[in-house]
C-alpha cells in the first residue's frame, strides 16, 4: 500500500481504491491520533457528505471506525465542504470529515479530515494516521 493522503486527503475510486475497509481504517486511525491530542475523554467528530452514491457507504465504514475507538460522531448530512469547516467549529467539535472528492468524476470519492479549528488537519496528523493504517497493514 502506498502513500494514502494527498494534499487534499484521500481520494480513489470508491469501491477500488476507496474501500468500506479504508475508510474504517482511517475512521480507527483518526481516532486513536484524536484521543491521544484531545482534552475530551470521547471527542465529537462532525462528519458531512455530497451527493455521490458512495457517500453513505464511506459515512457508515468511517463512523463505525470512529465510533468503535471512542470517539462519537455528529452526521450533518448533505452539505458544502466549506459547511463542514464552519459547524466543526461552531459545535465545538474536536474534528471534522468531508466525504467528498470535489471536483473528480463521479465514480471517485474522498475523505478530506478538518481540526476542531475548521482548518484542514495538519501534515502531522495526518502522517501518524497513515503510519497506523499502514503499520497494521503490514501485518
Amino acid at each position: 500500500m502506498g502513500r494514502l493522503f494527498g494534499t487534499d486527503g484521500v481520494r480513489g475510486v470508491a469501491n477500488v481504491d476507496l474501500t468500506s475497509e479504508l475508510a474504517l481504517q482511517i475512521g480507527r486511525a483518526a481516532a486513536m491520533v484524536l484521543l491521544k491530542e484531545s482534552k475530551s475523554a470521547k471527542p465529537t467528530v462532525l462528519i458531512g457528505k455530497d451527493t455521490r452514491a458512495s457517500g453513505d457507504m464511506l459515512e457508515a465504514a468511517l463512523t463505525a471506525g470512529l465510533c468503535s475507538v471512542g470517539c462519537n460522531v455528529l452526521s450533518v448530512g448533505i452539505v458544502p465542504t466549506p459547511a463542514v469547516a464552519y459547524l466543526v467549529n461552531k459545535y465545538g467539535c474536536e474534528a471534522g470529515v468531508m466525504i467528498s472528492a470535489s471536483h473528480n468524476p463521479c465514480e471517485y470519492n474522498g475523505i478530506k479530515i478538518f481540526q476542531g479549528n475548521g482548518y484542514k488537519l495538519d501534515d502531522a496528523l495526518e502522517n501518524e494516521i497513515e503510519a497506523i493504517i499502514l503499520d497494521n497493514a503490514e501485518k
